[in-house]
């Protein structure tokens, strides 16, 4: 094999991430804003995966609006390619009565994956602590860290847009 093929190879992988790229952002919904950034979108599901991991992660519509009604504080992280988009259309408003800082990230099957469920998910909330027990200082400290960073990425985004 020559070099000039195995170049082209790498050139029609990094045409096919592109077309996979292109296609996941002409699927998201028109309401999915503030959407996060490549950077911001990694450091968002890699608190949804730590949270995961310590059991301070609220799946689903049905679980985040029942949280979100009992008072619970968090961040909340919509997958903004759904649909039908009716399902999702009231957490915003939710959230925003709630005083619950919120985020759209482009794919669903991303966000599955962090929350480390098979199924898709069209929403998470992030708690800073677990419903049941208790985490050790450090890995409390670790989890709130992170949720203090992406928290404030996240207002910081939604104010410049409004």
């Amino acid at each position: 094999m020559t070099k000039a093929e195995m170049g082209s190879d790498s050139e029609a992988e990094k045409t096919a991430q592109k077309e996979k790229e292109k296609k996941k952002l002409s699927s998201l919904a028109p309401i999915a804003k503030p959407l996060a950034g490549k950077k911001l979108c990694k450091r968002t599901l890699k608190l949804v995966r730590r949270a995961a991991e310590h059991k301070c992660l609220k799946r689903g519509v049905k679980e985040v609006v029942k949280s979100i009604r009992r008072g619970n504080k968090g961040l909340c992280v919509i997958a903004g390619n759904i649909s039908p988009i009716d399902v999702i259309t009231h957490l915003p408003i939710l959230c925003e009565e709630a005083e619950i800082p919120y985020i759209y990230v482009p794919s669903k099957e991303d966000l599955a994956n962090a929350g480390s469920t098979k199924r898709p998910t069209c929403c998470v909330l992030v708690l800073t602590k677990p419903t049941k027990g208790e985490l050790g200082q450090e890995e409390q400290e670790k989890l709130k860290g992170d949720y203090d960073q992406v928290a404030s990425d996240v207002t910081e985004l939604a104010n410049s847009m409004f």
